[in-house]
């Protein structure tokens, strides 16, 4: 009973903090404090949220270090790159140069547009991201719910980097995704909105562009999740597996939607998501 109430409390207080620009600030003091990266916020674009932070390990402008770029979630409609310091953070402090970008969002705009914010991005950091210490051509994508959406469209999809000059498979060595709302029909009024109309669904469902040929992928899952059904992973792997791709998936029975992205932060609960996620990066070589 007292683990179960902890892990209540953990899961209450790591909603709050994804949640409000306040306890986001809350959740990023235990990796700040650790130290050992700098960041920088740059712009890929013209627009106001055409900006990126770029956090890079201590020494490693010059050490040809690999990137990761994570997407944030919120739902394709709130959250600031700033309220993922924790994330930046924590894959900086484990050697990766980490990216952090911010996209415009619903209902400002309609899908595909985030996910075309999110291209440009991608193929700013392709072409700069030697100037940081990183290296071009190892770039992970990852993202959590809906920024796992945007990420995995941006691995499957390859119309995307192909408008901004890109092959896909040039850019993006592999993906990872947290929890990714993958192969779901819309039902909600400003999700059927945002997606709309029914005939574009196939085209935000990432099952919809698997040939077996894409860059590997991770599949991370938190069996508590109560917003992302788990059929959103298996459809994807098994989708995948059926073409003879290569994905992997890892389940976690004690963490729900908010608690697999609490990990990365000081306060979240113990887990190996961070390790098999980073482990996951470097082993595809």
């Amino acid at each position: 009973m007292i683990q179960k109430n902890r892990m209540f409390a953990v899961s209450v207080l790591l909603f709050l903090t994804v949640t409000t620009s306040a306890g986001c600030s809350l959740l990023n003091i235990p990796a700040a404090l650790k130290g050992g990266y700098s960041v920088q916020e740059v712009s890929y674009g013209d627009g106001p949220s055409d900006k990126l932070d770029i956090y890079v390990p201590d020494g490693g402008r010059s050490a040809g270090k690999e990137v990761i770029v994570f997407f944030h979630g919120g739902r394709w409609q709130s959250g600031t790159k700033e309220q993922y310091r924790f994330v930046g953070t924590a894959l900086a402090q484990r050697g990766f140069v980490a990216v952090i970008p911010d996209f415009r969002k619903y209902p400002d705009v309609r899908f595909p547009v985030f996910v075309e914010d999110g291209a440009r991005a991608l193929a700013w950091v392709d072409d700069h991201i030697e100037e940081y210490g990183g290296r071009h051509d190892r770039i992970h994508l990852t993202g959590h719910s809906s920024g796992a959406h945007m990420a995995a469209l941006l691995t499957v999809d390859t119309h995307y980097l192909a408008a901004e000059g890109k092959e896909t498979r040039l850019v993006v060595t592999d993906f990872a995704g947290l929890a990714g709302p993958y192969d779901f029909t819309p039902e909600a009024s400003d999700l059927t909105d945002m997606f709309g109309p029914p005939d574009r669904y196939p085209q935000m469902q990432a099952t919809t562009f698997i040939e077996g040929n894409e860059p590997p992928m991770l599949l991370l899952y938190g069996e508590e999740d109560g917003t992302v059904k788990p059929y959103n992973h298996e459809r994807l792997a098994a989708r995948i597996r059926d073409r003879d791709g290569r994905v992997e998936v890892i389940t976690y029975p004690s963490l729900g939607h908010i608690g697999i992205i609490g990990t990365f932060s000081g306060w979240g609960p113990e887990s190996s998501v961070v390790d098999d996620m980073t482990n996951f990066f470097r082993a595809n070589e």
